[in-house]
């Protein structure tokens, strides 16, 4: 293919199904084995938690959300497991739950540095799997640094809030698609695939968009 499929992902660093939805979707793709470009955008599951939120994501689903506390276990227990079968190994005792506005904000910071990819990977793997913060800046500071980024640099895209502007635009433009839950894919630009549907539903999706582009560059010919 000359021209790659473009999809658009939203999601959120502290959202455990965008993080299964990732691999899934990376799995579809392969399988597809046609050429696919990604962007992701910002989403914010919950804006209202502080930095520091004092407790585990156990608490804060149980007092913000309402939920009974065995529940939010189970609920976690699935989701690690679920999380486990694509290669995913969650650790939800170490898990520092936080705003994550600023994670997002780095994320922009390496898109215009054209690896915004490794730096999501990076940051889910951060919150789910190795306990760091992703909250404060320091923490996401040093995870910059680590896949190479200048620690300066950083540092002032992050204190001066550079990008947060492109982090409400993401938040925006999901309000205006409709989006209220992530992961939340966007294929071409006009389908929609909400949550971390298995890998063949990814795989038939792009498969579709691919012949219907086939299609229509024949009739065109033939025109």
């Amino acid at each position: 293919m000359n021209n790659p499929i473009k999809v658009d992902i939203w999601s959120d660093v502290q959202c455990p199904w965008c993080y299964i939805g990732k691999r899934r979707f990376e799995a579809g793709a392969a399988e597809f084995g046609g050429e696919v470009e990604v962007e992701y955008h910002s989403f914010e599951l919950a804006a209202d938690t502080p930095v520091d939120f004092d407790g585990t994501p156990t608490d804060y689903l149980s007092q913000h959300k309402g939920i009974p506390a065995e529940q939010v276990a189970q609920m976690l227990t699935n989701v690690t497991n679920i999380a486990k079968s694509v290669g995913l190994d969650y650790d939800y005792e170490h898990v520092h739950q936080t705003n994550t506005v600023v994670s997002h904000e780095l994320i922009h910071f390496a898109k215009s540095k054209g690896r915004q990819g490794e730096m999501k990977e990076r940051l889910l793997e951060a919150y789910f799997v190795r306990g760091e913060h992703v909250g404060r800046i320091p923490s996401l500071v040093a995870i910059a640094e680590e896949l190479g980024f200048d620690g300066p640099e950083v540092t002032e895209a992050l204190e001066n809030r550079t990008f947060l502007a492109d982090v409400k635009a993401d938040v925006a433009l999901a309000r205006e698609y409709g989006i209220q839950g992530v992961p939340y894919f966007v294929i071409d630009g006009k389908y929609g695939v909400s949550g971390a549907q298995e890998a063949t539903t990814f795989a038939n999706v792009l498969t579709q968009v691919q012949a219907e582009r086939s299609a229509a560059t024949s009739d065109n010919r033939e025109e």
